[in-house]
This record gives structure tokens, C-alpha cells and sequence, in this order.
């Protein structure tokens, strides 16, 4: 069960009202990588997690701050188009508001869909989608992902701020940025917790490990021109779990032959010309005989 709060978590009030500000904000909360996304994540993780419950509480902790952030976004991007579009536009275009947004660079659809709020977008009005979001059951692989969306999430917002000179909504940023930041220790403090639990970094799995092509499990292959990828951490010495050591091969060969695939039958019309001899090399009837 969820219940609202009503004051926010943090302020929300940037200096000015600015459209163009409003559609930049839209891409970290209704992008790939914004608010709704890692909100509808951890959430969806935590409701179907059958794991140790701290896990679980770990994942609904955040995915319910994640709300508020939705909240926090939502409220600056309605306050950043406070008196749009007409009033910040030139007098010559003041008197059609579709015309003013456009051409200031705002998103037209916050005067025409919205009235003037957010929405589930990002900046350049893509709708968000669930296809965002990841949830596999499997605790060590979700908080990977959960890292990386914390990651790209600050990333973006720590970029917002240096497009955005407004001071009220680098505050806000500032918050959100910080909160990123935790978030990040703390999958990150999760991650390391089920490694050594497992005692081992590849994702846990009931596959037994001899049923893996053993003689390729550690090797690193140099598939593209020079060799500087020789001197990285990941070409030779122990592996990281341990288990093996790190082989580099400059000139990788291919482990199979050709591949050679049996012509189509006529009756789907492939583009392949049909011969009696092209019957005959795979040892298959003439169909035309």
C-alpha cells in the first residue's frame, strides 16, 4: 500500500518560468534513463522479488523515493512553464501561443496536450515505454542494470545542469544529482554483498560450469585493428573470479567451417536458381522430376 505525502521532498521553484528549461527536464524524468524509468524498475524488482527481504525492502525503499522524484520533476517542469509560451516570446508571434512555442524552442505540446504540465516524455516528446525498464528475478543481474540506470540518470542530470543557468533549478538538480550519487553506493554496497555471498562475480545461475565450453571462458579475442586492448586488465592474468587466468589472442581463428545451407524448397519462391546439380550436392530429390 502507498500513501501520499503531500509536501515534496525537496524544492521545486526554479528562479523564471522557461519552456525551453520545461523540455530539457522532460528528458530525465520521461527518458530512458529518467525518473519514471528507474521508479517503474525498482518497483516492478522489489513486487517480484523472492529473495532474503532486506533485498526486497531495498528495492521498494528506493522505487518509492524514486515517486517523489517523479513528483519533484513534474512540479519543476509545470513551474518552468508558468506563463508560457505567448509571455516569453516577441510581441510579432505573442498573439498565437502554437507559433510562440515553436519557434522559442519549446515543446508545443506542453501548451497544447498538457496545459501547460509534464509529461511521460523526454525532451524531444519520445512517450516513455515500459520496454525501459528490466526486472529478471535475478537479484545480482537487476542491481547491475539498477547501477548502470543510477549512473546514466546522474550523468544526464549532471549535464542538464550545465545546460540550465537558472539557479532555482540547479538546486533541484543539485538534490536529484546527490540522490544519484547514493544510489549508486548503495547498489553498488548490494552488489558487493551478493558477490561475496556467491563467491563469485558471474551472475549466479544453476547451469553447472562444465557444461560451458570451458576452453573459451577466459579468452579475449582482437577483433579490430591494432592491439591496445592488449594492455588492459581484461587480456591476461587472473581472471576476476578467480576461477581461470586471462588469454589474449591477437589473431583469433574461427572455431567451424563454412556455414552451407540447404536450398530452399521451391514452393517459398527463394531467390536461389534451382538446378538438378544443386539438388543433387546436398543429396535431395529433384522436385521437378
Amino acid at each position: 500500500m502507498f500513501y501520499h505525502i503531500k509536501e515534496l521532498q525537496y524544492e521545486a521553484k526554479p528562479t523564471k518560468p522557461n519552456p525551453v528549461n520545461a523540455k530539457l527536464v522532460q528528458e530525465i524524468l520521461g527518458g530512458q534513463y529518467g525518473e519514471i524509468s528507474v521508479m517503474m524498475q525498482y518497483l516492478f524488482q522489489g513486487f517480484n522479488s523472492r529473495a532474503d527481504k532486506k533485498y526486497r525492502d531495498l528495492l521498494l525503499d528506493i522505487g518509492t523515493e524514486e515517486m517523489a522524484h517523479v513528483e519533484l520533476l513534474a512540479t519543476l517542469i509545470a513551474n518552468l512553464l508558468d506563463g508560457a509560451p505567448a509571455s516569453v516570446q516577441e510581441e510579432g508571434y505573442k498573439s498565437d501561443p502554437v507559433v510562440a512555442a515553436i519557434m522559442g524552442g519549446m515543446n508545443p505540446q506542453h501548451a497544447i496536450v498538457s496545459g501547460l504540465g509534464a509529461m511521460p516524455v523526454d525532451s524531444v516528446g519520445n512517450r516513455w515505454t515500459a520496454a525501459y525498464i528490466g526486472g529478471s528475478g535475478n537479484l545480482l543481474a537487476d542491481f547491475r542494470a539498477n547501477l548502470t540506470a543510477e549512473s546514466q540518470g546522474r550523468l544526464q542530470a549532471v549535464r542538464l545542469y550545465e545546460l540550465i543557468d537558472d539557479p532555482g533549478v540547479r538546486d533541484t538538480l543539485s538534490f536529484l544529482i546527490a540522490r544519484d550519487t547514493a544510489h549508486q553506493n548503495q547498489w553498488l554496497a548490494a552488489i558487493a554483498e551478493l558477490e561475496e555471498a556467491e563467491g563469485d562475480v558471474v551472475v549466479p545461475t544453476t547451469f553447472p560450469r562444465e557444461l560451458e565450453k570451458q576452453a573459451v571462458a577466459y579468452d579475449f579475442y582482437n577483433l579490430s585493428r591494432g592491439e591496445a586492448s592488449k594492455t588492459g586488465r581484461w587480456a591476461s592474468g587472473p581472471s576476476m573470479d578467480g576461477k581461470s587466468q586471462f588469454q589474449y589472442f591477437s589473431e583469433p581463428g574461427p572455431f567451424a567451417g563454412k556455414p552451407k545451407l540447404a536450398p530452399a524448397p521451391p514452393y517459398v519462391h527463394d531467390t536461389p536458381k534451382f538446378t538438378k546439380n544443386t539438388f543433387q550436392s546436398y543429396g535431395m530429390p529433384d522436385p521437378m522430376m
